[in-house]
């Protein structure tokens, strides 16, 4: 099999001919899925700022009847859980434009595809929480409350998803302990009943 091309800049032509500007998926349940994908993605990215539009509006404090106290916190977390859902389907989006562009869609990824800008949002809103108590000390926990860097933080963990999940793993190790490969073994051999 020949080496795949790479990503543009360093390819932009995805290893094609001059002038061959014809898809390479040619079977329509395929069209059929890259455009469902698409469309979705285009959703989600046209409807984030939109629902950062209604917050800043305070449309939902106002049809849950809420307090400026309690108003403020949802403000908080939602503008989280949208930043982070906003910076993972930019990362969602990019992914999938190179994935048919190198010819490596596939059906197999559309579940990681659909949900990585709904986890991105659940991180992002996590980190925030965790900022806020003052557990992890990126920020002084008060610097949550600007919407700016709610905002910033949160579309930076979402579109980092990966590299965030990675780094709250190191420190709960450090917190918890690691897990011993040969403890993990022997717990899982003893619960299987194989001794």
């Amino acid at each position: 099999m020949p080496p795949e091309p790479d990503f543009a800049p360093a390819n932009p032509t995805d290893g094609r001919q001059l002038l061959e500007w014809q898809s390479k998926y040619a079977d329509p349940s395929a069209r059929r899925g890259i455009r469902y994908e698409a469309c979705y993605l285009a959703a989600l990215f046209f409807g984030a700022p939109a629902l950062v539009l209604l917050l800043w509006l305070e449309w939902p404090r106002s049809w849950l009847h809420l307090s400026d106290a309690k108003y403020q916190t949802l403000f908080r977390y939602c503008l989280a859980w949208v930043g982070g859902m906003f910076g993972g389907t930019l990362f969602d989006i990019k992914w999938l434009y190179h994935s048919v562009a190198k010819q490596i869609w596939h059906l197999d990824r559309r579940l990681w595809r659909l949900f990585i800008p709904h986890i991105s949002a659940g991180l992002s809103c996590a980190v925030m929480a965790l900022i806020s108590s003052g557990l992890l000390r990126i920020f002084d926990a008060h610097a949550t409350e600007s919407p700016a860097l709610v905002f910033g933080l949160a579309f930076l963990v979402g579109y980092f998803s990966d590299s965030t999940i990675a780094k709250l793993a190191e420190v709960a190790g450090t917190l918890f302990g690691p897990i011993r490969i040969e403890e993990k073994k022997r717990t899982s051999s003893a619960g299987s009943g194989n001794d």
